[in-house]
């Protein structure tokens, strides 16, 4: 029997050289990049941590392991996140720093594994599960969080299987696919790994990881994965009820951290243009995008003079705070439209000794105007505020933005009210965060004012239409069946969208290609054209309309138009075990995870005590 010393210091013929580690490590980061959008081949996510759970499943660690996983994850994560560079050539250094940060957690994840499964004697079964919860639980938190590109994020299709969320969040898929991906590994006879490289010819069994442990792993992924499917099936909403009928406004205008004021006048008249469109459809409530009311909505206390304003803003004259020109043209345009509408702005506040700056959402209603906002609450660190800023006021020298760079977090979520329903508004990343949503829902139920939707307002035109639309939009589909409600998202440049509480991304019932009638409008009073050449050129224009959400050509949905899309939201009436327990689940996995990292840490405390 080997001890416990020989588990931990590896024996010389029995060590795989690093080019085990290294293609091991880059499998599993092609496999991961492949899994996710742009390829979105879903079906690999099963696989992606196969060669991981082999590494793990080794009596010893091949030479190079945790540097060999960190570089090659470090290679798959830049691809996945390429499109951070698209914004500005400023994010490029945002964008490698991201990837570098999370590169960290693989190799810490094998790191922590191996010692569960051989120093401590965890199955594996239950180790690599509980441990890639953790890593993913930590990345949603840890430095305001990013919970992107995770495990349960590549089966967004397998609508049955992912309506486990409201137990365990996305936390729970995640553990349902590591698990059958460990099935996978222990699976794998040793005679075919030694024919590969990725086991020692010397040894035929590890000590942590029997045979019998492989057959009780195999099993609970089976029985796991087909309770989870069989829940889904009964979960599932056979019938929803309708709610408000929503029009979606999708501007495309690409964006930047230099804003050209020349450019708002015409984003205003698009949106205004699209909301005629919207119009025709007869909707209860119309939706504009993030930021894409381009003029701010002034707000200043009373008692500040004239002299007070113009230090605070010297580039807005004193007259426009009291003139609140914004709130009656934004009336004006619910009235004109007959339907509620939120809309997504900029709100400036000036308070005794200081200026704040929102991201904003305002509802508005066609009686009433401007009755309500909702001020973002989770903030993008670099692109919204420069993280300890306040406290390190020298940092903004080391990026491309002025000392007054940066909006406020917002104190508190909102519940805008319209006849008979209560809608949550969530702005930019806020849907891809899942105890920020949670905590809203839960918030509102105990207050009795559950909402009955989520409102996304979202400006994806830094990103040129690549794969992180896509991406934001599945991973948008989790808050969805986690809260147990439909949401509607407006999105700059794409992809908006209707997402009922299964988790199902909706055709829409009306789809208009905004481009196509702007285009008609523009040829029908064109005075250089002819009658002939005017009908020549709208048989043109018709010949290219899209007429669906759908691109048929690539399968994808479309972006970067011009475009409405108008349904009637289907309410949902179940409630949810993960908005009232929260992240019980992944919180459990993190603390057993830290608990393994605090036991390894005084163990090795220990045997340099012993040695002294």
């Amino acid at each position: 029997m080997p001890t416990s010393e020989s588990l931990i210091e590896p024996s010389a013929e029995s060590r795989l050289p690093a080019r085990t580690a290294w293609s091991a490590g880059g499998l599993t980061a092609l496999l991961t990049w492949a899994a996710h959008f742009p390829l979105d081949w879903g079906v690999l996510g099963w696989l992606a941590p196969v060669p991981l759970v082999i590494l793990i499943r080794l009596p010893d660690p091949p030479r190079w392991l945790l540097r060999a996983i960190f570089l090659t994850t470090l290679v798959g994560t830049s691809a996945s996140l390429q499109w951070m560079r698209l914004g500005d050539r400023w994010m490029i250094p945002a964008w490698l720093s991201l990837s570098l940060y999370l590169s960290l957690y693989p190799p810490l994840l094998v790191a922590v594994t191996r010692k569960a499964v051989h120093r401590f004697r965890i199955p594996i079964g239950v180790a690599v599960p509980l441990a890639w919860v953790a890593t993913e639980y930590a990345r949603a938190h840890v430095m305001t969080g990013l919970a992107w590109y995770f495990l349960a994020h590549t089966q967004y299709r397998f609508i049955e299987l992912i309506q486990i969320s409201d137990l365990f969040g996305a936390y729970g898929v995640s553990a349902l696919v590591a698990l059958a991906a460990t099935a996978v590994a222990v699976a794998i006879p040793v005679d075919w790994l030694q024919k590969c490289g990725w086991w020692p010819e010397t040894t035929r069994a590890t000590p942590g990881i029997t045979a019998r442990q492989s057959i009780p792993t195999i099993i609970a992924a089976i029985v796991l994965i087909g309770l989870a499917v069989c829940y889904g099936v009964v979960r599932r909403q056979s019938e929803f009820t309708p709610g408000p009928r929503v029009a979606l406004v999708q501007g495309n205008f690409t964006s930047s951290l230099k804003h050209d004021p020349d450019s708002f006048a015409n984003i205003y008249r698009v949106h205004r243009r699209l909301t005629g469109l919207a119009v025709r459809e007869q909707p209860d409530l119309i939706v504009w995008p993030e930021t894409m009311f381009r003029y701010p909505l002034l707000e200043a206390s009373e008692g500040l003079d004239d002299e007070q304003l113009r230090m605070m803003a010297p580039g807005i004259p004193p007259e426009d705070w009291d003139k609140n020109a914004v709130g009656e043209l934004l009336g004006d345009l619910a009235a004109e439209a007959g339907a509620g509408m939120i809309v997504g702005l900029e709100r400036i506040e000036a308070q005794p000794n200081r200026m704040r700056m929102f991201n904003s959402a305002v509802f508005v209603q066609p009686e009433t105007g401007v009755t309500d906002d909702y001020d973002k609450l989770h903030r993008v660190p670099f692109g919204e505020y420069i993280p300890l800023g306040d406290s390190l006021p020298w940092l903004h020298r080391l990026t491309p933005f002025p000392a007054n760079f940066g909006i406020a977090a917002g104190d508190s979520a909102t519940i805008f009210r319209f006849q008979d329903w209560r809608l949550a508004p969530l702005i930019c990343f806020e849907d891809t965060v899942p105890h920020l949503v949670r905590g809203i829902v839960a918030a509102a139920g105990a207050k009795d004012h559950t909402p009955d939707v989520l409102v996304n307002l979202t400006n994806d035109g830094w990103f040129h239409g690549s794969s992180e639309l896509d991406q934001h939009l599945v991973t948008a589909v989790f808050r969805s069946i986690e809260c147990r409600t439909p949401m509607v998202r407006a999105v700059n440049t794409g992809i908006s969208a209707i997402i009922d509480g299964d988790g199902v991304i909706r055709v829409p019932s009306t789809f208009i290609d905004g481009d196509a009638e702007i285009a008609l409008e523009t040829a029908a009073g064109d005075p250089s054209l002819n009658e002939s050449e005017r009908e020549t050129k709208s048989k043109a224009i018709e010949a290219h309309r899209r007429v669906g959400y759908v691109d048929p050509m690539t399968g994808r949905w479309r972006r970067q138009l011009n475009a409405v899309l108008v349904d009637v939201v289907p309410l949902d009436a179940r409630d949810s075990l993960y908005v009232r327990t929260g992240d019980w689940f992944a919180g459990l996995c993190l603390l057993a995870s830290l608990a393994i990292i605090a036991l390894t840490i005084a163990d090795r405390w220990r045997g340099q005590r012993d040695t002294i």
